[in-house]
């Protein structure tokens, strides 16, 4: 049996006003994932865990079958992993957005999100500058207005410290969203624990910060963005440190079957090349059809072909519910299309990481929609509403990819 899951990012919503009280998906003219949903089971899915809010990382890892109680490396590690950055046992990894700020006051967490790679890259030669006591750190852009850090100090450090992205929380090593406002500022990392390796941690973050800034304020690309009209990224925000890799069973030690990954984000990537998946490359990240292609011609048996397409995520962060919906559609027309005639003898789930409200501009713990492939179907759309009807139940995320594969579907209840 060939299988293959697709992960919608941020895809889920709620009803909006825009769409006369509709959400996106329902909203979305989507004939070919409506025939595909119409020849499927349906269900819903907690991606992590009940009222939380989860970032992508922690999400994907769960929808493949891995949770964490304890020992989560941070989403600083996982992508730093992602972006070829070397990390050791008691180096501190970190996520990074450039932002825009007067003063402290944050005026953008993605500095208008319209950096350009080359922007991206000069700015993080400038950063290159930064020098810190007893600590070396390596930064390094990723996409758009996203990046990693690596710190690593004389002595080991810990990752037991607080954000200074006020946009998200630590909960249990792993990061989850929280409601932000105009007024936010950049918060002092401090210790979480009263080990000397946490306060060292923090102290190192909160000078980096600093001098970033001050580098940042000098730099002639954010003159050169000023003059444009455009706002500058004079700031670096950062979340989710880690302080360890992690021993992981492969995902072929997990299920059984060889992984194939089809992404190109920091994080899905660290989270494949950590779970020992084969990696295919897509020359255009923003080129569905090709990925499309990229997914059927993976197809073999013995092998989950798992394909994470963005798009629907940015305009849930931005409110654009109109925009949500023709990503919606445009990932239908380009992707779902070529799926739809690569069902014979193929096994395909569909889900999403995680909500991302156009209501509420940032992730939400609503359960999301789950679509595997079958015999029997509940000729339904996929969409929030349908799913919560389907005859899969409610689902947990470490359990799906299990369920997609073909183990024994069960009834379950929320």
């Amino acid at each position: 049996m060939k299988v293959g899951y697709v992960l919608l990012d941020g895809c889920a919503d709620r009803p909006v006003p825009e769409l006369n009280y509709t959400t996106p998906l329902e909203a979305a003219y989507t004939p070919h994932l409506d025939r595909i949903a119409a020849r499927s089971r349906l269900g819903t899915v907690t991606t992590v865990g009940k009222g939380i809010a989860p970032e992508s990382d922690i999400a994907v890892f769960n929808m493949l079958g891995y949770s964490f109680d304890k020992g989560y490396p941070g989403r600083g590690v996982v992508e730093a992993v992602g972006a070829g950055l070397e990390v050791r046992d008691g180096d501190l990894a970190l996520r990074a957005n450039f932002a825009s700020a007067r003063g402290r006051v944050i005026v953008d967490r993605r500095a208008g999100r319209d950096l350009t790679p080359e922007e991206g890259e000069r700015l993080a030669e400038d950063i290159e500058k930064v020098s810190l006591k007893g600590a070396t750190c390596r930064f390094k852009t990723t996409v758009s207005y996203r990046g990693v850090l690596v710190i690593r100090a004389r002595r080991p450090l810990s990752a037991a410290i607080t954000n200074t992205d006020p946009a998200y929380v630590r909960v249990g090593g792993f990061g989850a969203a929280k409601a932000v406002s105009a007024s936010d500022e950049i918060i002092r990392s401090s210790p979480e624990s009263k080990e000397e390796a946490a306060s060292l941690a923090a102290e190192l973050v909160n000078e980096f910060t600093a001098k970033a800034a001050r580098v940042l304020e000098k730099s002639e690309t954010n003159r050169e963005r000023v003059a444009a009209g455009k706002l500058p990224a004079n700031c670096v925000l950062v979340r989710d440190a880690g302080d360890h890799l992690p021993v992981l069973p492969s995902f072929e030690e997990r299920h059984g079957l060889k992984g194939t990954a089809l992404v190109e984000f920091p994080a899905e990537v660290g989270i494949a090349r950590l779970l020992g998946m084969k990696m295919v490359e897509i020359k255009d990240r923003r080129d569905i059809k090709e990925k499309a292609a990229k997914f059927a011609s993976e197809l073999r048996d013995g092998t989950v072909v798992y394909v994470h397409i963005k798009g629907p995520d940015e305009f849930g962060h931005d409110g654009d519910a109109r925009g949500k919906k023709r990503s919606i559609e445009a990932i239908d027309r380009d992707f779902f299309s070529t799926v739809r005639g690569a069902l014979e003898g193929t096994r395909i789930g569909v889900s999403c990481d995680h909500a991302t409200p156009c209501t509420l501009k940032m992730h939400s713990a609503d359960p999301v929609p789950l679509l595997v492939t079958g015999e029997e179907g509940d000729g339904k759309r996929f969409t929030e509403a349908s799913a919560k009807g389907g005859s899969l139940g409610h689902r947990m995320g470490k359990d799906v990819l299990g369920l997609v594969a073909g183990e024994p579907v069960r009834q379950s209840g929320a």
